[in-house]
């Protein structure tokens, strides 16, 4: 068994501030070290399930924030942002059996995190075929187009539920839960003890139940904070200008998606 893992640090235990998740803070270390031991419980908990070869995407802003030598054996680390339009899920091919995400949180618009964004900070929403758009959503459908099923999630509240929504044989584990501009997690132990056990749940199931199918035309619709940074991304290729604050990308080729959204948040 192959699994791809995808791993955030905005839905790990206790992450309340953007602060926390910035290289150039002083509390980043400790909520970076939480993103390696949650990383490094998941991929423990699948090899105890029988996975044979795990690779790990460390997909958090400049994507070298796990301590590599925190990982067991049998597990390949990918670190750094290659400039692929696939971003957090660069590195996956239809060799492996699953998806797993770590990590994961509330998508801009949304009130269950603090911190809560879509890839970056420039958007107030993304809309997806009139959804909100998360990071769980984009990566999934990229997923599913390569024809791999994402099949476990770990972070909060709102996107385990989301999650759900799209997937709904997903195995999930909300780790905490964002009010406002707090977070109520669990301890490290019991969230440690919880993404093992589900990694576990989520191993012995058939994947295929949680394949999805590809919807046959893509809108994707982007309302951003700046206006300059509006109007400057109305003229990426394909793009159409909807007022001053939103663009937007129609395609019937997922991929024509994730590569306007690569360009059109960073």
């Amino acid at each position: 068994m192959k699994l791809f893992i995808s791993a955030d640090i905005e839905g790990c235990v206790g992450t309340t501030l953007a602060s926390e998740t910035h290289k150039d803070m002083p509390e980043y270390r400790q909520f970076a070290r939480q993103m390696t031991e949650e990383v490094a419980a998941v991929c423990e908990a699948a090899l105890e399930a029988g996975a044979d070869e795990i690779v790990v995407k460390d997909g958090h802003g400049d994507a070298t924030n796990i301590d590599f030598t925190a990982l067991p054996d049998r597990v390949t680390l990918i670190r750094g942002k290659s400039g692929h339009p696939y971003n957090m899920m660069f590195g996956l091919d239809d060799s492996f059996d699953a998806v797993l995400y770590v990590g994961y949180h509330a998508p801009a618009g949304n009130g269950g995190n603090p911190i809560s964004h879509t890839s970056t900070g420039n958007s107030n929403q993304i809309l997806l075929n009139g959804k909100v758009m998360s990071e769980f959503m984009l990566n999934t459908y990229t997923a599913a187009m390569i024809g791999v099923p994402a099949v476990f999630i770990s972070g909060d509240e709102a996107i385990c539920s989301l999650a759900r929504e799209m997937v709904p044989a997903i195995t999930t584990a909300a780790v905490k839960k964002g009010v406002g501009g707090s977070t109520i997690s669990m301890s490290k132990a019991a969230a440690d003890r919880l993404l093992r056990s589900r990694v576990k749940e989520a191993l012995s199931r058939d994947p295929g139940a949680c394949r999805i199918s590809m919807p046959e035309k893509f809108e994707y619709v982007v309302n951003y904070k700046d206006l300059k940074k509006a109007y400057q991304m109305s003229f990426f290729p394909g793009a159409e200008r909807v007022d001053e604050r939103t663009n937007r990308v129609v395609s019937s080729n997922y991929r024509d998606i994730v590569t306007a959204h690569s360009f059109m948040v960073y």
